[in-house]
């Protein structure tokens, strides 16, 4: 409970002694800022300035102690807030001091993920094949592999068993950390596939991949939904055979000068709930024949002057128009026309283009 203080009459303060008005101010003039509320202190406020104001106009026997008391009173409030403003910088400093410290966290947080994501994608870029290897095998080809993030959910693949090359661009769900984390399932998958189970025909290895990465989240308690759309290309350059299947994402090739599709299975390589087996395409091989595997992420981008879509049917034109390009001014032209249209926006998606020339 609050301690009841008497009110003070003006006029009977005015006859006091200095040492009695100073006593009597001081208790009364502290107790206003820590106890009254925000009115009781405008009030107080006010009542300095009607004082000032009777100060002036006080007979002239009260003169004497009336200026006496405006001047304590003016020392008072001068001190008062003097007082308040350092305490206020006190807590301002203190909270400056926080907030500093709570950005050291921060950034120190942010460091040591973004370094664990970078060493991540030291282990992801070690499950891609060199691109060296790819030109080691197939001499006429590019990649065109811009990840979103540090590490990515798109990726590109290639395995050899006896005279065959399998190669693929992979689409996993999500990009970024989830993305890779995925794709790390997938590209196993394939190797498995491959290696272990030695499928060379590509709608069964898709459909192993499937098995295999089905097999893989169905250990987890949690429901899992994750997969990947891929465009997988298997070529014999002894039998002269050449095979395509596709999961969601579809096959272009040129074949003198026109540019043809081969549409893919409508189903993930995951869990789906009209799971059938995967076509396998067999195409005539012809010298000169340019295929093109890639993902989503390039049609996807948003720029050009109205912040649209890239889309595919100006995809097709570029590949087009850059047809009789070698395969490293392809890339250039496509890494150019990529970052031309998306201008300053952010990229949406990972890409990943694969032209073969055969």
């Amino acid at each position: 409970m609050k301690q009841e203080i008497k009110k003070i009459n003006i006029f009977d303060y005015m006859l006091l002694s200095p040492i009695e008005q100073y006593k009597k101010l001081k208790h009364y003039y502290f107790r206003s800022w820590k106890e009254q509320d925000s009115f009781e202190r405008y009030t107080g406020i006010l009542f300095f300035i009607i004082v000032m104001g009777i100060g002036l106009f006080l007979p002239e026997k009260y003169r004497k102690h009336g200026t006496e008391f405006i001047f304590i009173l003016s020392i008072f409030y001068m001190a008062t807030m003097l007082r308040r403003l350092r305490n206020a910088k006190r807590e301002l400093i203190e909270k400056n001091d926080k907030i500093a410290l709570q950005k050291q966290l921060i950034e120190e947080h942010q460091k040591e993920t973004i370094d664990s994501i970078t060493y991540a994608k030291r282990i992801q870029d070690a499950i891609l094949p060199p691109t060296d290897l790819i030109k080691e095998k197939l001499s006429n080809t590019f990649v065109l592999y811009k990840p979103k993030d540090i590490v990515a959910g798109d990726f590109y693949w290639m395995e050899q068993i006896n005279d065959t090359i399998l190669i693929a661009a992979a689409d996993c769900t999500g990009h970024g950390v989830p993305g890779a984390l995925v794709s790390v399932v997938c590209s196993n998958a394939l190797n498995r596939a491959v290696k272990e189970f030695h499928f060379s025909d590509s709608g069964a290895v898709l459909d192993k991949v499937t098995d295999l990465v089905l097999e893989t989240f169905e250990k987890s308690t949690a429901e899992v939904q994750d997969g990947m759309d891929i465009s997988m290309l298997s070529i014999n350059k002894a039998t002269k055979q050449i095979q395509w299947s596709g999961a969601n994402n579809p096959l272009w090739y040129i074949e003198n000068k026109e540019l043809k599709e081969i549409t893919a299975d409508k189903q993930p390589i995951g869990k789906s709930s009209h799971r059938k087996p995967f076509t396998t395409h067999t195409i005539e091989y012809k010298t000169g024949t340019t295929f093109y595997l890639f993902t989503d992420g390039f049609a996807d981008q948003f720029g050009g002057p109205k912040g649209k879509k890239f889309k595919y049917k100006q995809f097709q034109e570029i590949l087009s128009e850059i047809l009789d390009k070698n395969p490293d001014a392809q890339k250039s032209a496509l890494n150019t026309a990529f970052e031309n249209w998306k201008g300053d926006l952010e990229q949406v998606d990972d890409v990943c283009i694969i032209g073969i020339r055969l």
